[in-house]
């Protein structure tokens, strides 16, 4: 039995208006996270993931904005709303991690004291109860001594600690989305490798869905129960993260996974994905990968493809036949 659809993202368009006219940053993608599942969402800079991440918890910067589709949270319609109602709803029901962890905690104030005050804002519970929580989170994060450290400033901490209390932080009200951009980017391989476990486990035991937005597939691979790739502001394939990985129908997936080196394997050198990201206002007609396709023929040129089924995965490639719409 698969959980119910937590959150809905449909035919999602992000535009920024310039003097030169409309760039479109995100074009009409669609994807459901279901209740305790990882969606890892990956691709090059400029791929569009992260304005899908600031679209869906309504911090796109302006004079970006949201210009086409829907986005659910439990069957409501969120990207309409007034900026308070969507200001309590970010703090309650959806919980942001940043990769810098410093652009989420306000240095004047003891960790704690931002985490009770987020926690008074957004539960019912009086000050003592609050502060009792904020040491909980701190130790269900793998914060030594919380008593104590609760009463620190956020320098008193290392770059893995800090991330860690972001994420108590975006835990505090249990949000039953999270929305996690590059959280592990800035930190060396062991802490990353606990934060991810932390996140898994948060899944695991509080059936909270994550958004995971990376550019590094070892993560993915590590956390994600399905995958999206992302090329040009839109989904070039999405599937379980395993059939993406082993069997990829997309060639932009193709030649992620061949730039991967495998253990125990050996090559002469790593597959490379010749090119660059198309800048936003001149991204080419049909499908946008195609000048730096190896499998290019003449309808990709022309004609732009739509998500495909392609084995358990859907992938937005004319080599894949029978179009469905999501």
């Amino acid at each position: 039995m698969t959980s119910p659809k937590l959150l809905e993202v449909r035919n999602l368009r992000v535009e920024f208006p310039t003097r030169r006219g409309t760039l479109v940053a995100v074009d009409d993608i669609s994807f459901d996270i279901a209740a305790g599942e990882v969606l890892g969402v990956v691709g090059e800079s400029g791929a569009g993931k992260s304005m899908t991440g600031a679209a869906i918890i309504g911090l796109l910067e302006p004079p970006g904005r949201i210009a086409g589709g829907e986005i659910r949270l439990e069957g409501r319609r969120i990207d309409n709303l007034p900026y308070n109602e969507m200001r309590r709803i970010r703090g309650r029901q959806i919980g942001a991690i940043f990769q810098d962890p410093l652009t989420s905690l306000n240095p004047l104030y003891k960790v704690g004291d931002q985490l009770v005050e987020t926690i008074l804002t957004h539960l019912p519970m009086n000050r003592e109860q609050a502060r009792a929580r904020a040491v909980q989170l701190l130790e269900d994060v793998g914060i030594p001594s919380p008593g104590e450290r609760v009463n620190h400033y956020p320098h008193q901490f290392s770059g893995g600690m800090r991330q860690r209390v972001v994420i108590a932080l975006a835990l505090a009200a249990e949000p039953k989305l999270i929305v996690a951009d590059e959280p592990t980017t800035a930190l060396d391989v062991s802490i990353q490798a606990q934060i991810i476990q932390l996140l898994k486990r948060l899944c695991r035991e509080k059936g909270t869905a994550v958004m995971l937005v990376t550019h590094d597939m070892g993560v993915i691979a590590e956390t994600a129960d399905r995958v999206a790739v992302m090329y040009a502001g839109r989904i070039a394939e999405i599937g379980p993260v395993q059939d993406v990985i082993q069997r990829p129908h997309h060639p932009y997936t193709v030649g992620l996974m061949g730039a991967i080196p495998s253990m125990g394997v050996k090559v002469e050198r790593l597959t490379q994905i010749n090119g660059s990201m198309p800048r936003l206002n001149a991204i080419p007609k049909g499908c946008a990968f195609n000048p730096r396709c190896p499998k290019v023929f003449d309808k990709c040129l022309v004609d732009r493809p739509e998500p495909m089924p392609a084995g358990q995965s859907l992938a937005a490639c004319w080599l894949v036949k029978e179009p469905v719409h999501v």
